[in-house]
């Protein structure tokens, strides 16, 4: 029976934050059966002409979709599905599955074998973006699949929910989480996915609390199950006792009050209580989360990631088509900074204009400036595109993954010839534009005295940095243990940074996810970092943080840090201090 059973704890990824409690209902995993049938040569006409509707109602159903998610959470969330749209539209592939037709095997068959091959072929790439781009070609394969057999969707489901529920699946698609009956679903919970996956990026656009990467959730949980799920920490709980049911119910009640009031201070600068100023700026992807920016008070933008620009498209972004994007971007935060990153494409995140290399080890082979500096036909248009758009606003040149000093005199070569070539072309732009590089591996950490005569300011990069220190892909859970950002190596690279960047005049920020994990974020503040960079929606929480310690305390702790080999001492010693005053604050 639901309940009769010992509480288990499950830990995954936070995926969007909030805490819920209620009954379970299970979308197990499921696929579409998939028929298979040999056909004679007078069918083959008939199975692709079945294929074609099935394409053009499967094309008609994301448009509906893509049309309530525009009007409801904005246009940059809708083009999570023109990317399923260009699947659809990607005539190489519809090829190969007429072919296969055409060599006697019925439509969802032939289909499913082609879909099959391309999502098995990113998944093994092994990294979390990919991981997450071959989910949209799973959740196509099935819509289509769905359409030839007449089966019910899951999203059909949740679309007629009537009662308050955690919904449990193995992966949810965009699909399934914008058709969901949001009043009735009280948070989720999955066994794949990862942060950047749309499902996420979707969650925290709804204010849902989620969990994902679980593994085996949706076979632990039954319909009708008691379940916690806590988006903060990244844990769902099943069947939880009496005492940590009261325990949840009166922490939500202080998480609901204390986030509903964060808000009063997004006018107020993020300074102690003795005085010590910090600059706090928010992490975007789209120039449609400007909107988040102001809202949540953070002072400008330090870290605009403009792949995703590039990424989801069949031809490269014009200049004047990325211009104009920086320019409103530029235009509505002014006069506070924006930090644009040169396209960090690689590693994680490929550009879909043109075929790929497969490399062993992505993270440590061609991307970032590596990629921009062998494709400079790219690299310069974009240059061009952020230099006009430096004449509107505050605009800052970020260059990322620099592990050398070759590659940064390189890239500020490239840099003043495309300024050469504005000059003369009679081009307005800010000839002192500030340009500055991520500090993301650790030989740029050694050399960064050397760097440091080239630029004009530092961002350290922690997630990237975090995984090269320690040699623990972030996106692995097996080795999830060792990515540890209060790691004694860690901190003393970013310390050994910070003072560097001081002695050479120049400012340092991090736009890590450490800047939104406020004990970090504490430790930080202690160590002298200048600025901060943190997803817009965790500012205000980072911002009553530092208003609400001292910065004589702060530095105590981050000296104690520096000194220490254990992580959890570390965390301890600045929970201690954070929560002195503000105990929500650790929630």
């Amino acid at each position: 029976m639901p309940g009769d059973r010992d509480e288990v704890v499950l830990s995954g990824i936070a995926a969007s934050p909030g805490l819920a409690m209620g009954k379970a209902i299970v979308f197990a995993k499921r696929d579409v059966r998939v028929p298979f049938r040999r056909i004679q040569a007078g069918e083959v006409e008939v199975e692709i002409d079945r294929l074609k509707r099935a394409i053009a109602e499967s094309k008609r159903q994301l448009g509906e979709i893509r049309d309530k998610v525009a009007s409801e959470m904005g246009e940059s969330y809708a083009r999570i599905f023109d990317a399923h749209m260009m699947i659809l539209e990607d005539s190489r592939t519809f090829q190969e599955v007429e072919s296969k037709i055409r060599d006697g095997y019925n439509a969802e068959f032939a289909f499913n074998s082609v879909f099959l091959r391309h999502e098995k072929d990113l998944w093994e790439k092994g990294d979390v973006y990919i991981r997450d781009r071959a989910g949209d070609i799973r959740d196509v394969r099935k819509r289509v699949l769905s359409v030839l057999s007449g089966t019910r969707r899951v999203s059909q489901e949740l679309s007629d929910l009537q009662t308050d529920v955690i919904v449990i699946a193995h992966d949810l698609s965009p699909a399934d989480t914008a058709q969901m009956r949001k009043e009735k679903v009280l948070a989720f919970a999955t066994d794949i996915g990862g942060r950047t996956s749309h499902t996420a990026i979707m969650a925290r656009s709804l204010e849902i609390p989620a969990v994902v990467g679980l593994q085996n959730v949706s076979s632990r949980v039954s319909d009708g199950d008691s379940v916690i799920v806590d988006g903060n920490r990244g844990k769902v709980i099943i069947s939880p006792a009496p005492e940590t049911q009261e325990r949840y119910r009166l922490e939500s009640r202080r998480y609901a009050s204390f986030t509903r009031g964060l808000l009063k201070f997004r006018d107020l600068p993020a300074v102690t209580i003795d005085g010590h100023t910090i600059m706090l700026s928010a992490n975007i992807e789209s120039h449609e989360e400007v909107g988040s920016v102001i809202e949540h008070g953070a002072q400008g933008i330090g870290l605009y990631r403009t792949e995703f620009i590039y990424i989801g498209r069949e031809g490269l972004p014009t200049e004047d088509e990325q211009y104009e994007i920086y320019k409103s971007v530029a235009e509505a935060v002014k006069p506070e900074p924006v930090i644009i990153r040169t396209m960090d494409l690689g590693g994680d995140k490929f550009l879909s204009a043109f075929e790929s290399p497969k490399e062993m080890n992505p993270y440590l082979g061609w991307r970032g400036i590596r990629f921009c500096l062998a494709r400079k036909d790219i690299f310069q248009t974009q240059l061009r595109a952020i230099l006009r758009a430096s004449a509107v606003g505050n605009v800052k040149i970020m260059y990322p993954m620099i592990s050398g000093l070759d590659e940064l005199i390189e890239a500020n070569k490239v840099l003043d010839e495309v300024k050469d070539q504005l000059k003369a072309e009679g081009v307005e732009f800010d000839a002192d534009c500030e340009v500055g590089i991520m500090v993301e591996t650790p030989s740029a950490v050694v050399i960064a005295d050397e760097l440091a005569r080239h630029v004009r300011f530092f961002s350290i990069g922690s997630n990237d940095l975090i995984q090269y220190t320690l040699a623990a892909d972030r996106g692995n859970e097996k080795v999830a243990y060792l990515y540890e950002p209060l790691h004694p190596s860690v901190l003393r690279l970013i310390k050994q940074t910070i003072d560097v960047a001081k002695r050479s005049g120049i400012w340092v920020g991090l736009c890590g996810e450490m800047s939104s994990d406020l004990v970090c974020a504490f430790i930080l503040l202690g160590m002298g970092i200048d600025e901060l960079s943190a997803s817009p929606y965790v500012v205000p929480a980072v911002k009553e943080m530092v208003r609400s310690v001292y910065f004589s305390d702060a530095k105590r702790v981050a000296e104690f840090a520096l000194k220490t080999t254990d992580p959890a001492k570390v965390r301890q010693a600045a929970m201690e201090n954070i929560g002195k005053e503000f105990p929500e604050l650790l929630l």
